[in-house]
C-alpha cells in the first residue's frame, strides 16, 4: 500500500458508507452460519471483546480459549455502539494473523436460536464481521466455536493506527452503549482478571488512563 492509500485507510468512511442490516438479513445470515448444525447439539461462541465481560446470554459453561490465525485489534470504526456517524469510535475485531486468547461459551442447543438472534443484532448491525467456525483451544481440548472475524473489505475496517491515534479516537467516541473509553478499559480489565495478556491493549489502556 502506498503512503496516500495508507493514510486514507486510517480515516473514517463517510456516513453514507454505513448501512444497517434488517431482521431478514440477520435471519438469513444465521441460517447460513448454522447450515451444518443438527439443530440439537450445544454450540460454542468465542468472545474476545465485550463478550468477555458482558456476554448477555445464558450459557452452560465458560472456558478460557485460544484461536489461531487472528488477533484482537481496535480495527473497526463504530458509528452506533461506541460512536456516532459524525464522531465514530473504535471497536474490536479479529484481524488476520497471530492468535487471540478469549472466552468460549457453551450455549444449550435448545436455546441456540433464541440466543443467536439478539447476538446477531449486537455483533452484526452493519455486517462488518464474518461469522466463522474455528477451533477454540481450551484446557479441556478443542471445541468448534462461532467466531466473528473482521471483514477486511468492509468500509469500516481500519488498520495501521498508532497507539496515540487510537487513544484520540477512543476518547471522542460515545454511542448507544456508552463511552468508547469505558468499552476499551472494561475489556482490558476483564482480560487481566481472566489471566489473559494482551500487551498492545494494555499499552492502550494505560495511555487512556493517563489521558483522563
Amino acid at each position: 500500500m502506498n503512503t496516500s492509500a495508507a493514510r486514507a485507510s486510517q480515516l473514517p468512511p463517510p456516513p453514507e458508507a454505513f448501512h444497517l442490516r434488517d431482521a431478514a438479513w440477520h435471519q438469513a445470515s444465521i441460517e447460513q452460519t448454522l447450515r451444518h448444525w443438527d439443530g440439537r447439539s450445544d454450540l460454542w461462541v468465542f468472545g474476545y471483546g465485550s463478550l468477555v465481560w458482558r456476554p448477555e446470554f445464558d450459557h452452560l459453561e465458560a472456558r478460557r480459549a485460544r484461536i489461531h490465525g487472528y488477533h484482537r485489534a481496535l480495527c473497526l470504526w463504530s458509528r452506533i455502539n461506541r460512536g456516532t456517524p459524525e464522531r465514530p469510535g473504535l471497536v474490536f475485531g479479529l484481524d488476520l494473523g497471530g492468535s487471540c486468547d478469549g472466552v468460549a461459551y457453551r450455549i444449550a442447543g435448545s436455546r441456540a436460536l433464541d440466543i443467536l438472534g439478539p447476538l446477531w443484532q449486537r455483533e452484526m448491525p452493519s455486517a462488518s464481521y464474518v461469522p466463522r467456525w474455528l477451533n477454540c483451544h481450551t484446557e479441556s481440548g478443542p471445541v468448534p466455536g462461532l467466531v466473528f472475524t473482521m471483514d477486511r473489505k468492509d468500509a469500516g475496517y481500519v488498520t495501521g493506527l498508532s497507539i496515540e491515534r487510537i487513544v484520540s479516537i477512543v476518547r471522542q467516541g460515545h454511542g448507544r452503549y456508552g463511552r468508547c473509553t469505558d468499552y476499551v478499559l472494561q475489556t482490558a480489565d476483564a482480560l487481566e482478571t481472566a489471566g489473559i495478556t494482551d500487551r498492545r491493549l494494555r499499552a492502550i489502556a494505560q495511555a487512556l488512563r493517563h489521558a483522563s
